[in-house]
């Protein structure tokens, strides 16, 4: 059976970079290392796409009850921040209009909780039209059943299920793109 293997590519001129619902009231039910884990590849994500101007989009879910982003992830809220009752962003009318006006269509989805917010997202973004690469090392849930159901379900949807530096050198393409080295120092930075 031969496979689209087109959806498998991310262009960094088709491409966006998503995270969500990452707020402080939500970690203290996560477990503290995979946490830390998921953290670290957003930043990575997070510093990655600003060496390659690609646009990211925020949501937060209630903030008014799980408080904003978390401080470490303060960067990416200087762009597109969409607040939402939703589960799934693409219930929320703005997140929707947002995607339209940064006019790419393919999102690279990270963040919390994997298996509601995150995977609703997922449904919600394929169904709308859009290509999904969702980083596994880039979402969280509190239980690991949870977690693995979700990209499991997201990978049966259509989603194409990567790694943060999969995305980041799959967005370079070559060596000779001109961030590649301020991308490979962030990769090699990066504790193992």
């Amino acid at each position: 059976m031969t496979q689209n293997i087109e959806k498998f590519w991310i262009d960094r001129d088709k491409a966006l970079l998503l995270i969500v619902d990452v707020q402080e009231r939500l970690i203290p039910a996560m477990p503290k290392k995979p946490y830390q884990e998921i953290l670290g590849s957003i930043e990575l994500l997070l510093k990655g796409a600003r060496q390659i101007d690609l646009p990211v989009v925020v949501t937060e879910q209630y903030p008014k009850g799980l408080g904003h982003t978390v401080a470490e992830l303060e960067e990416a809220c200087k762009g597109a921040v969409v607040t939402k009752v939703s589960f799934g962003s693409c219930g929320e009318p703005s997140f929707l209009e947002e995607l339209k006006k940064q006019g790419r269509n393919q999102v690279i989805v990270t963040g919390m909780e994997a298996h509601v917010c995150v995977y609703q997202t997922v449904l919600g973004l394929l169904g709308a039209g859009y290509h999904v690469h969702l980083v596994r090392d880039g979402i969280i849930s509190r239980r690991k059943s949870d977690y693995r159901n979700s990209l499991e379900l997201a990978r049966d949807a259509g989603a194409v299920v990567t790694t943060a530096e999969t995305v980041l050198f799959q967005l370079l393409r070559a060596s000779t793109a001109p961030e590649f080295k301020a991308v490979s120092a962030l990769v090699k930075d990066r504790p193992t």
